[in-house]
């Protein structure tokens, strides 16, 4: 059968993404990235004043963003991670959906981006935060050079992430009105890049590449990454740096009451004659 050129590549193992999961989970997840995005949420759902009935939280990990959101919405269906990105949702059944941390393990975002927008109802939202940009830069860096030095190539270590520009071309491609896109720089110090990795474990986001490596790295490879890490990342103490871009990503199902731009030629007054106003004030 031949292959569907306009499918989207598989990057990512989502069945071992939930296994991963679930390991973090048994062992005690490292949850600060989603503290800091369960707070952002508050503060964000402070400034809508629009009222939610049927709310979906999407394969945010754990039960953290649930619990911030009981207090506001009386029920929250939660959504696991699947493999297949197939979302069980009914067309215009619900108000708002939500998610942390898990787009940026999507192999296909612009169409689970279109799922949900046809799930939502006129005039429901999509407010989520993922991983991307920068991220996690530093060490892309370090196991880089440390393994052309060493094993004469580089083979795929850190997930590609989004960047901001194209997260809000997402959301327009989906056909949602009013999108907003921002980032939430977060850097972290660390005593070593082993620490560094033993957290990301924790989180459940350590490698889930298909093209990953699948035989052990060389002890003399990983040891001259974290020298390398140190060399280019590290503050005057020796502590080293790790960057997480949160991208926040917003937008809202089409209504007739959404405010909408101004066609072109409609303005009253043209820039020249308040430029020229200005000049003469």
């Amino acid at each position: 059968m031949a292959s569907n050129p306009t499918s989207a590549p598989i990057l990512f193992d989502r069945a071992l993404l939930r296994r991963r999961l679930d390991r973090a989970r048994r062992g005690g997840p490292v949850t600060f990235l989603l503290d800091r995005v369960r707070e952002d949420f508050e503060d964000r759902f402070q400034a809508v004043t629009r009222k939610f009935a049927d709310v979906a939280d999407i394969w945010t990990p754990g039960e953290l963003l649930q619990e911030t959101l009981a207090d506001r919405f009386q029920s929250i269906a939660r959504i696991d991670v699947d493999p297949s990105e197939v979302l069980p949702l009914q067309p215009e059944s619900l108000d708002l959906a939500v998610s942390a941390l898990a787009f940026q393990f999507v192999n296909d975002l612009p169409g689970v981006l279109a799922q949900i927008r046809r799930a939502l109802k006129p005039d429901g939202l999509l407010l989520a935060a993922m991983v991307g940009g920068d991220s996690l830069t530093e060490l892309r860096q370090s196991f880089a050079a440390a393994e052309a030095e060493c094993e004469g190539g580089v083979s795929p270590r850190v997930a590609p992430f989004a960047d901001l520009r194209d997260i809000g071309a997402l959301l327009q491609r989906a056909g949602l009105a009013l999108p907003v896109t921002d980032v939430d720089r977060v850097v972290v110090r660390y005593d070593s890049a082993f620490a560094l990795m033993a957290d990301l474990r924790r989180m459940g986001a350590s490698n889930i590449l298909v093209e990953r490596r699948r035989t052990p790295t060389r002890r003399a490879t990983m040891l001259r990454m974290a020298q390398i890490y140190g060399e280019r990342f590290a503050d005057a103490d020796g502590r080293i740096r790790a960057t997480f871009d949160l991208v926040w990503l917003s937008g809202w199902a089409p209504h007739e009451s959404q405010q909408k731009p101004l066609k072109p030629g409609s303005a009253k007054a043209s820039l020249e004659a308040a430029v020229k106003k200005a000049k003469r004030d």
